[in-house]
């Protein structure tokens, strides 16, 4: 059996690959990595830890959004960063955006993200 799988593009998703921003089957929304780049202002890669942070984190909540969900509907998140010294910037980033939500989550060190990013973000949440 072949699960059925919507995708929906958010409005104001940055371009991208050969991959869907978020697809939804089986009551979950999958939402592919999250980098920060801006539809306006393009690739944050020179910008701040922070910066960049909170651009992959509303990339994912708009993909949770266009798809009818929300990111008080996540149930887990990764996070992938350059430098696990990033991680008490992308907590206290997170903890911002999210308030008391608290989906599972993994923090993943990577030595390295496509242009050269500081920090990729997807998630699974619930329709």
């Amino acid at each position: 059996m072949v699960a059925r799988m919507e995708i929906d593009v958010p409005d104001n998703a940055p371009p991208g690959g050969h991959y869907s921003h978020v697809t939804t089957g089986a009551g979950l929304v999958f939402v592919s990595g999250q980098l920060p780049i801006d539809k306006v202002q393009g690739r944050l890669a020179d910008a701040p830890f922070a910066v960049q942070a909170e651009c992959a984190i509303r990339n994912l909540i708009n993909a949770l959004r266009a798809a009818g969900s929300g990111p008080e509907k996540l149930l887990k998140v990764n996070v992938y960063i350059v430098g696990i010294d990033h991680w008490p910037a992308f907590n206290r980033v997170y903890a911002e955006l999210l308030g008391p939500h608290r989906p599972a989550r993994a923090v993943i060190p990577v030595p390295e993200l496509h242009y050269g990013f500081l920090v990729e973000v997807d998630g699974v949440a619930t329709a």
